[in-house]
């Protein structure tokens, strides 16, 4: 990664207080980027607050489905480079509510696009896909060229945005690349739905980590410095790679079960507490396994995740440790 590249270089980050934005926000601040932020709600605890980003930043309020407002951002900020992040991303609330994640993530994306493709200055764009997308396959681990399967309701919002970002490449020369991240985690995320911010602060708070599952499924999880960094190199190259998607994992698979029991070993309760698996039997419709493989990021950007599993929970158990009473 070039560190002087984004050194005063006009930055637009959607979904910049939401966890991996602000993830990515910070690197680019920390590398002299002058970063414009979008923000649609203003939550009392937020990454970019926690993190201390807010002084350090420019923030326009809206939402990214608003085309007029992502036009008059990128023109008037003269917005070089798009990190379109913003995305309704729980499983659960997109399921209960579909169509507001429609709107989010597949009208969001058309939206910014359709700017960026309108605009003078844009010249790199990375938007923001998933795993999910991939759906179901019985070969593993997914790679690029597998086909996106994605059926529920965020993993179809992702297709959708995967594909129009590809679309806008393809189309019209857009220069923009897709990042298909592994599950994401570590300082920050206040989602506490998902299993690892989950279980970090129910064991911190001496309370049994639940599964809300049999215990089985394999996932990957990759860290989120790890994360943050993948976009700026992604972006670094996005005019030369333009219209190709990358998955970016950590290649450590690892049962949900396990997964919980080395939290509560790395954060000093072994033999305190034990976790709770709500069901005996498998979820209906629940992918048993999904972990992606990176080589292509590697040959291509020269990516690879530098922390592991283990590191990260540490740092991940660590940080919420210090930020407990700030976490809801």
């Amino acid at each position: 990664m070039n560190l002087s590249f984004w050194n005063q270089r006009p930055v637009f980050v959607t979904g910049a207080t939401g966890f991996v934005g602000a993830h990515v926000t910070r690197s680019l601040v920390e590398q002299g980027a002058r970063v414009v932020c979008l923000q649609r709600d203003v939550a009392p605890v937020n990454p970019l607050d926690l993190f201390d980003l807010r002084r350090q930043v420019t923030v326009v309020n809206g939402a990214v489905e608003d085309f007029a407002l992502m036009e008059r951002v990128l023109n008037e900020y003269e917005i070089e480079a798009v990190f379109h992040l913003a995305a309704q991303a729980l499983v659960g609330a997109a399921n209960r509510s579909p169509l507001a994640t429609f709107e989010s993530n597949i009208r969001g994306t058309y939206s910014l696009l359709e700017a960026c493709r309108l605009s003078k200055t844009v010249a790199r764009i990375v938007v923001a896909s998933s795993d999910k997308a991939y759906g179901t396959h019985e070969r593993l681990p997914y790679t690029e060229d597998y086909p996106l399967r994605g059926l529920f309701p965020y993993d179809a919002s992702k297709v959708c945005t995967d594909v129009l970002a590809r679309s806008y490449a393809h189309s019209y020369s857009l220069p923009v690349a897709v990042t298909r991240f592994a599950n994401i985690y570590g300082p920050g995320d206040l989602n506490l739905s998902r299993i690892i911010p989950g279980t970090i602060v129910s064991v911190l708070r001496d309370e049994a980590p639940i599964i809300r599952s049999d215990g089985t499924p394999v996932r990957e999880f990759v860290y989120a410095d790890d994360v943050a960094r993948g976009y700026l190199m992604l972006a670094e190259k996005a005019p030369e790679l333009r219209g190709e998607a990358f998955n970016f994992g950590a290649c450590e698979p690892v049962q949900m079960l396990d997964l919980a029991q080395r939290i509560i070993r790395l954060a000093g309760k072994a033999g305190e507490l034990e976790p709770r698996v709500m069901l005996q039997t498998k979820i209906a419709g629940e992918i048993d396994a999904q972990y992606l493989s990176a080589e292509k990021a590697e040959a291509r950007l020269g990516w690879r995740a530098e922390v592991n599993l283990n590191e990260g929970l540490q740092r991940s158990i660590d940080w919420y440790r210090e930020h407990l009473n700030e976490v809801r």
